[in-house]
Formats: C-alpha cells, structure tokens, sequence
C-alpha cells in the first residue's frame, strides 16, 4: 500500500507503543500494544481487528484483537511468521521489540459476535485470535458454546494454556494426532438456535461453507486471512464498464484488467483501502445505482443479494454502468 493513503474519517489513527512480546508456539509473536502516554484505547468488540501500519516497508497489514474487550489500556494482537509472505509478519517479529513505536488504526469490525442461543466456534490455526475474545464473551453472557480448535500440532497451536479454563467446551484438535477437524460430526446436522464462527486457512474455510450449506441463511459467519478463491470469467479480469463517482461530479472508464479503486485513485477521488484484496471492508462503498458483480471475500450472501454496497478493489458490475457514492 502507498504512503499517503487517506485515512476513513470515522477511524482512529494512532502511534501505540510496544510493551511486551512473548514468542511462544511455533512461529506466533504476541504483542502488547499501550498509549504512551497512558490515555485509554478506543473501544472494541470480540471479532474486531487493527491495522498495523508498516510504513517502513509500505505495507499495512491486519491483526485480529485477541485480549479482553474491557481493558481500555491495552491491545493484544498475535502475528504468525509467514516466511514466504510479502513481509508483513517478518518485520512485526524483526523490527517490533518492546518499546517500539508503530502506527496503529482502527479498530474495526467485519466478524461481529451476534446474540445468538448457542455458538459453535471452529478455528484453525492462528484463526483462534478472533476467536479468542468471542468464547470469553460467550461465557461470561452464561450462553452454551462449544470451540473445536485444529492445527498441525500442539507445538503450532497458540493460546492452549488459555483455553484450558473453559475444560471440556474447548476440544483441540492437533492433526498430527487426531486427523482432520470431524467437519461432518460438527455440521452434517443443522441448527436452528446456533450461529457458527470459524476463522482459519482457506481449506478450512471452504470445508465449512460446503458443510453449511444446509444451515439456516446466516448461520455461518467466516474471516478470512486473505481473498477468496473467486471465480472470473473467462476475460479473467471482466468486461470495460463506466463508473460515475456522484459526489466527485466524474464519470470513469474502468477497463477489463482494472479495478474502481485503481481508476478512482487515478482520476484523484478520494478512496479509503488498505489490503485491495476484497478482505477487509476499508474500500467499501455505497451503491446507488447498479447491479454490483462481488468478488470480495467479505459481504454475506444476503448483503451481496441486497447489492447496496461493494469493495471497489476487486468487485465490478453486471452492466455497462454503476453509480457509487464517491
């Protein structure tokens, strides 16, 4: 992501410090983030996330909050070492030591916890983190809740002495010792009262949306740690379309192998983004006139039908014109 990217006016932007980093699992770094100066945090929800601004690498990359809501003094976050990533997670475990200063913005949250009877929570991987604030909230609401957590091994799976409170409402799941997830045992029957959580690889992620595909509408609700596999046509990138920006006064020729977010910026409107892979909802825009064509991996299927708003960095439109509160 360039320098310079305008921040969304209703999100806080802010320079944290570091005050503590624990490396514990394989390849996970937590991180404690405070106010220097002490002030209280911004509040947040289970399921919300931060973005770390890496300015010194250009890159800005998205953290799930994984402490507890109602300390306003401090923010966790835990950061998986990708070592064939584009550099993200190697500068957090390189360059952030404690007492490091680093720009911070958000929080913001696309994977709220919504009331529900019963939860059924299934992580995969560093997937626990947004799970994490969701099974305490759970616990302390006195809702029935049950996570089942996989990875690859024990040595990989962050947070377990934490977990271990909840006894047998947590069943872990190491593959190297027990297999896959029991996807089928989990989700084979559907729920009227539940709402499934799952956050974790993409192969995870897929199992599960194939396996809900029986549950009522909107049982399931997913993150993803980055876009989803989404079908193209076969242009690959779509066909030329127009956009009027209404508050900008422009209308813009957006070709196949570009995106509304690309050309807006061009045409210097004022866009928010920051992963422009259709993951984390800063690009996201009102439509007023249009049939949107989704390819983000964010929107539900009831507000992608309802078509009132779209991610501009990857999402196009059905016809030859769409409107777009720009």
């Amino acid at each position: 992501m360039p320098r310079g990217v305008p921040v969304p006016p209703d999100e806080t932007t802010t320079v944290l410090r570091v005050s503590g980093r624990t490396t514990g699992t394989d390849g996970v770094l937590t991180l404690t983030l405070v106010d220097p100066s002490g002030r209280k945090l911004p509040e947040w929800s289970p399921g919300a996330h931060i973005d770390l601004m890496l300015s010194e690498i250009d890159l800005v990359r998205q953290y799930s909050l994984c402490g507890d809501p109602t300390d306003r003094h401090k923010w966790r976050v835990a950061v998986l070492l990708e070592p064939n990533g584009r550099g993200g997670s190697r500068h957090v475990h390189q360059a952030l030591g404690t007492g490091k200063a680093v720009r911070v913005r958000g929080p913001r949250n696309n994977f709220p916890l919504e009331p529900a009877a019963r939860y059924l929570f299934i992580a995969g991987g560093i997937g626990i983190t947004p799970i994490l604030p969701m099974v305490a909230a759970a616990e302390a609401e006195g809702r029935d809740w049950q996570l089942v957590y996989g990875g690859r091994s024990r040595a990989s799976m962050a947070f377990l002495d934490e977990l271990k409170a909840y006894g047998d409402r947590v069943r872990v799941h190491p593959q190297e010792e027990r297999g896959l997830l029991p996807l089928a045992e989990l989700l084979d029957t559907p729920r009227q009262d539940c709402l499934v959580y799952c956050c974790g690889p993409e192969p995870l992620l897929g199992a599960v949306e194939e396996r809900c595909t029986g549950w009522p509408s909107g049982a399931l609700r997913t993150e993803r740690f980055g876009a989803r596999p989404v079908p193209v046509p076969a242009d690959e990138g779509g066909t030329a379309f127009e956009v009027e920006c209404r508050r900008s006064g422009l209308t813009l020729a957006v070709a196949p192998h570009e995106s509304i977010l690309d050309v807006a910026d061009r045409a210097g409107v004022l866009t928010f983004a920051a992963c422009r892979e259709g993951v984390c909802g800063t690009c996201e825009t009102s439509v007023v006139e249009g049939a949107p064509e989704h390819r983000d991996s964010l929107l539900t299927e009831e507000q992608r039908a309802a078509g009132k708003s779209m991610m501009i960095c990857v999402s196009r439109t059905r016809g030859s014109r769409i409107v777009l509160d720009l």
